[in-house]
């Protein structure tokens, strides 16, 4: 076997890691709540993710001081993605299942599309619309009247807090779109992570006082995983993987984080999976998938 084929497969193992790492993340955000308050909970994980991300680009020499042109890129994804999408997922997950929350939180590629045509001018070709339609209408499957209760307060606030972390993630991922990189990726990890740790803790101090924690054996493999795995090792794969991967390719193998991530909220939390839920899903991968395939192209 050739180098190239060598380096291919391994990437296409990463890609695995990533998605079964980021899937199983969910039902350990699920369980972190019986332990801490939600905010509480978000601010722990990212400080083990901090800590994990130091060390292992330590390890890997790749921890690189930041200059002028990173600030922005920190900002957005330091506050934008790991800040507000972790505290509002982990607040949503109070009242909402983690398979139904994960498929709710991966429509955030549904509205990158009209935020990259409204700021970027990326055009919007038949497939995209065709895919955007489709993720509409799996939303719509998802919340029909005869799957949700529209007069459950804490579902709908749940539910939209989900939606609300999911166009957070979008708008980070429109800017760092158009981010022009002068330090790579990895290398500002640790510093988004930081700064998203100080934001997440000042939060839950303010909101929820100071932190209660019955610490435990349970408790500390929750936060070593969410930290390790969760944060640490799969954003290096991750990154590792756009790098020896086409755009597409990894894109479209990252839809599989919700299917995984609602089998394992199925299998370890016991969550029931109703045929809505599943159908939505489909249609929202499917036109996530839609829309990745015409920017490729």
């Amino acid at each position: 076997m050739s180098n190239a084929a060598l380096s291919r497969r391994n990437a296409l193992l990463l890609l695995g890691v990533v998605v079964l790492a980021w899937g199983f993340t969910w039902v350990v955000n699920k369980l972190l709540l019986q332990y801490m308050t939600p905010i509480w909970a978000a601010a722990a994980r990212s400080i083990a993710g901090t800590a994990a991300l130091l060390a292992l680009g330590l390890v890997l020499r790749r921890v690189a001081w930041p200059v002028k042109a990173d600030i922005p890129v920190i900002l957005s994804v330091g506050l934008l993605h790991m800040g507000a999408f972790a505290a509002l997922v982990s607040l949503g997950l109070q009242y909402v299942p983690a398979g139904r929350s994960v498929v709710l939180a991966y429509t955030t590629p549904l509205w990158v599309i009209p935020a990259a045509w409204l700021f970027l001018g990326e055009s919007i070709g038949r497939a995209r619309q065709a895919g955007l339609a489709l993720g509409m209408l799996g939303l719509i499957v998802i919340f029909n009247p005869l799957a949700f209760d529209w007069h459950n307060r804490e579902a709908l606030a749940g539910n939209g807090l989900i939606l609300l972390a999911a166009l957070c993630w979008a708008a980070n991922i429109v800017y760092v779109r158009a981010h022009r990189w002068a330090t790579p990726p990895f290398e500002l990890a640790f510093w988004q992570a930081l700064l998203a740790s100080a934001a997440l803790s000042a939060v839950a101090f303010a909101a929820e006082g100071a932190p209660a924690v019955a610490w435990s054996a349970d408790l500390g493999w929750l936060l070593g995983y969410a930290g390790l795995f969760g944060i640490a090792v799969a954003y290096w794969a991750a990154v590792t993987v756009n790098r020896a991967l086409p755009a597409g390719v990894t894109s479209i193998g990252l839809l599989g984080v919700p299917v995984f991530g609602l089998l394992c909220s199925a299998v370890v939390l016991h969550e029931p999976v109703s045929a809505s839920l599943l159908a939505g899903m489909a249609l929202i991968v499917t036109g996530i998938a839609a829309g990745v395939v015409e920017r490729r192209a």
